[in-house]
């Protein structure tokens, strides 16, 4: 090849737009007996009724009973091969601290062999930043942005994500919103300036936190709605003015992808953290489950959008709601009755 050839292809190269990087968030409560949380999705999914959900490791012990452990290894290397294989691009894991069951599949992942088939980004509540007096998780989380693997903007920032903030709570453990910024600014210093994503169920909320917290860009943990007995359908046409929403904020966007929205398990056995949760109260708040097929299309939906709208989601970033949320309703992970048909369906979008 001729060099004039050869600056001709890495010209044309450079000017072709990348697809947009697409996760899907973990929420890893399934570890079996370890903790209340995994003793307490176990018995939200361990009717019958739901077995439909059991992910691909689950053990159906009894009509009534299932046991649901996905720490090994083994378990592990299978989901980034599952992921890679339909084309995934990171895993959004929520952060909890070393010691937390929670924890284990993050650890999992940086020791696996096969890590550099997916990335990976971290999602913070700020319940788990501390507090003004003490936050050492913050100091942790940095210097997990600088694992390799971990992702990137198209300008080589890593991306944040931060969530589950509350007046109240900054009120309460950093007295105020300065204290925090503080902090945010501190975790922007060690991590290498990172593109921090403000998560919030209500955009103009996330702006405010956004701007507040000298943050980059809003998205959403999830976007549901509140249907009542309804379709999927009517879940992706929420999550899609979400997205239109949070641009006419003006802030830069992440859109939220959802594969679904259904707390029924969660309301007949309520998790000990909700509080606010009556047992069998709202049962029919919920979207009908999605298609393989309706999935993957409301992903080629969210990254059309960000195609017509590149200055608004200069991250070139997706995220799923979610890989594991499988009590609430929102999965991608292979189950026991589906396989992979999920991942099958966004591999066809993605690849």
């Amino acid at each position: 090849m001729t060099l004039l050839a050869t600056l001709l292809l890495a010209a044309l190269h450079a000017q072709t737009p990348t697809r947009p990087a697409v996760g899907a968030i973990r929420w890893d409560a399934w570890h079996g007996q370890q903790s209340v949380p995994g003793q307490s999705v176990e018995k939200a999914l361990g009717p019958a009724e739901w077995h439909y959900r059991l992910p691909f490791f689950a053990n159906v012990i009894s009509e009534n009973q299932v046991s649901i452990d996905g720490t090994s290894q083994q378990v592990l290397d299978q989901e980034i091969e599952y992921a890679s294989r339909a084309g995934l691009d990171y895993w959004a894991f929520l952060a909890y601290s070393e010691s937390d069951a929670m924890s284990l599949p993050l650890k999992r992942y940086l020791a696996s062999a096969q890590r550099d088939k997916i990335q990976f980004s971290l999602i913070t509540e700020l319940s788990r930043w501390g507090t003004r007096a003490s936050h050492p998780e913050v100091a942790r989380y940095a210097a997990l942005t600088k694992e390799p693997g971990y992702l990137k903007t198209p300008g080589g920032r890593p991306i944040f994500y931060l969530g589950f903030l509350s007046e109240a709570q900054i009120k309460q453990n950093w007295g105020s919103i300065e204290e925090l910024r503080n902090a945010v600014d501190a975790f922007r210093a060690l991590s290498a300036n990172p593109y921090i994503v403000i998560m919030d169920f209500n955009p103009v909320n996330a702006n405010k936190w956004r701007d507040q917290l000298g943050a980059d860009a809003i998205s959403a943990y999830a976007a549901s709605g509140g249907g009542v007995k309804a379709l999927y359908a009517d879940l992706t046409k929420y999550a899609e003015e979400f997205w239109n929403r949070s641009k006419a904020t003006g802030s830069e966007v992440v859109p939220i992808v959802m594969s679904g929205w259904d707390r029924r398990p969660r309301v007949i056995n309520p998790m000990p953290w909700e509080k606010y949760q009556k047992p069998g109260e709202g049962m029919e708040k919920y979207y009908e489950t999605a298609t393989p097929a309706e999935i993957a299309e409301h992903l080629r939906h969210a990254l059309d959008w960000i195609r017509g709208n590149k200055s608004a989601a200069p991250a070139n970033a997706v995220i799923i709601y979610a890989w594991n949320e499988n009590d609430e309703g929102g999965w991608l992970t292979p189950t026991l009755k589906e396989g992979a048909a999920r991942l099958n369906a966004i591999r066809d979008i993605l690849k």
